[in-house]
């Protein structure tokens, strides 16, 4: 009897995007998707890939660079190396994630969820979440097209995980 692979039912949570090669020595440009950039501290073991393929790295340094983190990974040591990382995430492992504080959720939470008004308007599925830095935005798909809702307290009044559907205010001006 073969044994079952325990990564292949493995959950990861996206901590950050590489977005590019910086200098000649394969650091990596990162697009933080955390709150918590302390995971990429020197020594810390995460994985690089897709949801699908992940694979274990360390990390050998990480600094802050402007709006992103620097990164420098014990596998890649030229550009041409770190080019080819370009578009993996950074990935942590679902029980790794840091407890949720009041009105927080995870994005893979989120995605997939209906999405209607408090008067019982449909507006659509929530497809993606985009990281502003000021705050995050919800790319809702829906009959209409899409419609973009910042992820404010005032926006967002109910996110429920068991029926998968979440109740929202629309603010004024955004949809015609």
């Amino acid at each position: 009897m073969a044994k079952a692979d325990p990564s292949a039912a493995r959950r990861y949570l996206h901590i950050g995007m590489i977005v590019g090669p910086h200098g000649i020595r394969g650091e990596v440009k990162v697009q933080l998707l955390t709150d918590y950039p302390e995971r990429f501290r020197r020594g810390a073991v995460v994985y690089l890939g897709t949801d699908e393929e992940a694979r274990e790295v360390e990390i050998t340094a990480a600094r802050p660079h402007k709006t992103m983190f620097l990164v420098q990974l014990a596998s890649v040591r030229d550009r041409d190396a770190a080019e080819k990382l370009r578009g993996l995430s950074f990935l942590i492992p679902e029980e790794q994630a840091m407890p949720l504080g009041e009105n927080e959720n995870y994005a893979h939470d989120l995605v997939g969820m209906s999405v209607e008004t408090a008067e019982g308007e449909e507006l659509g599925t929530l497809s993606e979440i985009l990281y502003t830095g000021a705050n995050d935005v919800y790319v809702v798909s829906g009959p209409s097209g899409e419609l973009l809702l910042p992820a404010l307290l005032d926006v967002v009044l109910k996110v429920d995980l068991a029926t998968r559907k979440m109740v929202v205010r629309v603010p004024e001006g955004l949809r015609d």
